[in-house]
Parts: C-alpha cells; structure tokens; sequence
C-alpha cells in the first residue's frame, strides 16, 4: 500500500461544489488502496479577503495578530473537507497545524518549522480515517499560532509527507503542471514533464508561483518526489525529481515576478561592519533581501542596494531609515515598479554564450537592466515592470523554441 500526501490549494476548494470534488478524488485514490492524507490551503480568495478585513479596522497590522486571523482559513477548509469525505462513505478527521504536530520558530507570518511530531495522524491512519490537515500554519513554543509565509501550504504537505514517509507528495492546484513561461503571457509555453529539484527551485527563488521555494528546497534535502497537477483535469502534471533531467534544452524556464521591491541605501561610509549591521537588522525583522549589489567606493562612500518582498517594504525601509540616521548615510530609495525575469536551466554555467544572448535580445528590445545576478543555474535581470511581459515573450521565443 502506497503512502500519499495529497495538498489542495485555495482554487480546488474554492466553492462547497469544489470542496465535494476534492473529496472524490481523494476517495478515489483510498479506494485504489492508497493511504493518504490531505493537507488544504484556505477557500478560494479566503485569505486575501481576511487581510482587506484587517485593513479595514487597523492602519497598521500586527503581524501577530494576522497570524491569529489568517489561520482561520485553514480551519474552515479542513472540517469542511472532512464532512465532505464522511459524505463518501469514508472515516475522516481535521487537524490544525498545531494538532498534526507542525513545531515553528522564526517571526510571525514567515514562521520556519523545526520539527514535526505527526503522531495524532499516525493514530489517525492506523484507524482507517483520512487526516485532513490545515497548511499554511504551525505553532510556537508559546503556544501561538504562526503562519508559514505565502504558499506555505506546499511546505506543509512536504514536511509533512517526509516526516511520515511518503512516497509522494502531490500538489494539485488550478494549472496542470510547470511550465517553461506563464502561460498568460507566453501562450506557446511547453508544460515540463519532469525537472530537477534543483532547477525547480531555481525558479521558485526567481518568482514562479506553481511551488514555494522553501518547499521544494525541504524535497530535494528529503528526496521526496513531488507531483504537479491540476485538481481540474486529467492531464498529465510535472514530476519534480531529486536528480538532473536532461530534455535536449539548456534553458528550461523564463520566469517572471512583479512582486518584489528594489531598496537602496546611498552614500555609505567606506567602513568595516556596515553590511553586517544592515542585514542583521533586517533579519531581526524576518525581512529577507536579494540581489545584494554594493556599488564601486566614490569618496570613501558607496550604495548598497538589493530587493525584498514587496509585502516587506515597509519594515525594510524603517529598518534602513534607523541605520542611514546612525551612520551617517546620505538616504534611502526604493521602488516598487520593477520585475524581475529570469532564465533557468541546469547547464547555463557551462554555456557562457547564454549571458550574451540574453543580454543582446533584450536591448533589441529597448528594455534597459537595473541589476543583474547570476547563479549556476539561472541568470536574473531587474527591468521596468511594464517592460517584463515583452522581455519574457522575447527570451522564451529565443532559447525555447515552439514544439514541432
């Protein structure tokens, strides 16, 4: 018998109509004789619609607080699901993330698990049920609720699915597998049969939204397999897989991401520390930063410059506002319209014509590079945001040409 974990994100239990479809595919799958569990993500626009609410009492949200609110979702969607499962004729139970044993630390709404103590699902499928659990949550020693950062719900079916030896993890979600483009802005896009961890997250670091990046980090570390479909349709998802794939491409992927921010602190006294004292605070702050680029010295000052999550823009700039007071920088600036395109493939390092390429393809396209990075295994440019849908159509037509 086959141990699987099924997640469901937010559009597959949108509506009472979805939630009932989900339970018949997963009934289907116990009937097969799997044991399975099922992890969910909050209905349809739930959370987005719960963070208007909140600003609508509070011109400031405490993160805390947020937490508290957000988790709820979850709540909803898991004894939701469970009735629907009874419904099929099969026994079935609910978990918060609390209960099926999801220990966090770190800060409130990007909280990081520490370990998992699954033993209530394990009683659970020892009695035949099927454990419904809610994603996208934890708690901390404290006993409060924590959320797990956007898309957390992915690392919740993983962690969850390594930690009671799985053999699979699959993601169903509202688009049938990973492409090799948005396909709302490049139609022609290939769907990936198979790709690397590796290369997965690269484009998960670099914008897509199909897996979270730290999600599919904790599957390459566990070698759990994991597979991408659509709740909607038969089509064969994406397996993503603990090993190299080779498909005759370089490049596998053009990524796009609008949500991220660019911060500069300018004129930075030439010293020893300040790196330090400026990444540590923005640390302590849960804020995570990018593309970290210092500039050459001119008179004994530079800039720093890098990006963060646009969600994080307002503890970024107070954090940098502190540090420019205290050490004498000459300000702060940033801005929110840029985006980033990236291309990723496992062979890129080896290739060194592709950083030419790229680069040439899009000043035919009059599109200007804010920043650049690169990686082993993907090279990224920061362009204007109205800029990244042609950039991506332009580098997808390039290095992933149409199937015959």
């Amino acid at each position: 018998m086959a141990r699987r974990v099924f997640k469901f994100g937010g559009s597959s239990v949108a509506t009472a109509d979805k939630v009932r479809g989900v339970a018949r595919k997963a009934a289907s799958f116990v009937r097969q004789g799997d044991s399975v569990v099922v992890v969910v993500s909050a209905m349809g626009k739930t959370t987005d619609g719960l963070i208007r609410l909140a600003m609508e009492v509070a011109p400031s949200l405490n993160r805390r607080e947020m937490d508290q609110l957000l988790a709820t979702g979850e709540q909803q969607t898991i004894a939701l699901l469970a009735l629907a499962l009874e419904a099929e004729g099969l026994k079935s139970r609910s978990f918060t993330g609390a209960q099926a044993g999801f220990r966090v630390g770190g800060h409130y709404s990007e909280g990081r698990i520490c370990r998992m103590e699954p033993q209530q699902v394990e009683r659970s499928l020892a009695a035949g049920e099927v454990p419904v659990v809610a994603g996208f949550q934890g708690v901390l020693p404290n006993g409060d609720v924590i959320t797990l950062g956007r898309g957390g719900s992915d690392l919740s079916a993983i962690a969850l699915a390594a930690s009671l030896e799985a053999d699979s993890c699959h993601i169903y979600t509202d688009v049938d597998g990973i492409y090799s483009a948005d396909p709302r802005i490049v139609p022609e896009a290939r769907k990936l049969s198979r790709i690397s961890c590796q290369e997965c997250l690269e484009m998960a670091v670099a914008g897509s939204k199909v897996l979270q990046s730290r999600s599919v980090e904790l599957a390459a570390r566990m070698e759990l397999p994991i597979y991408v479909a659509s709740t909607f349709s038969a089509e064969e998802g994406t397996w993503v897989m603990n090993f190299d794939v080779n498909e005759g491409l370089v490049v596998k992927a053009v990524v796009s991401d609008r949500e991220t921010a660019k911060v500069a602190i300018l004129g930075v006294p030439d010293v020893p520390g300040v790196a330090a004292r400026l990444f540590s605070a923005l640390a302590d702050r849960g804020v995570g930063a990018e593309m970290i680029i210092q500039s050459v010295m001119r008179g004994q000052v530079n800039d720093i410059a890098f990006l963060i999550k646009k969600s994080l823009l307002g503890d970024a700039i107070e954090v940098c506002r502190d540090l420019v007071r205290q050490i004498g920088a000459q300000g702060v600036t940033f801005d929110t319209e840029i985006a980033r395109v990236s291309v990723v493939g496992a062979g890129i390092a080896s290739h060194p014509e592709i950083p030419s390429q790229m680069f040439s393809i899009l000043a035919r396209e009059e599109i200007n590079l804010d920043m650049i990075a690169a990686t082993s295994m993907a090279i990224t440019c920061v362009v204007a945001a109205p800029k990244m849908e042609q950039a991506v159509r332009a580098l997808h037509s390039q290095f992933i040409p149409e199937e015959d």
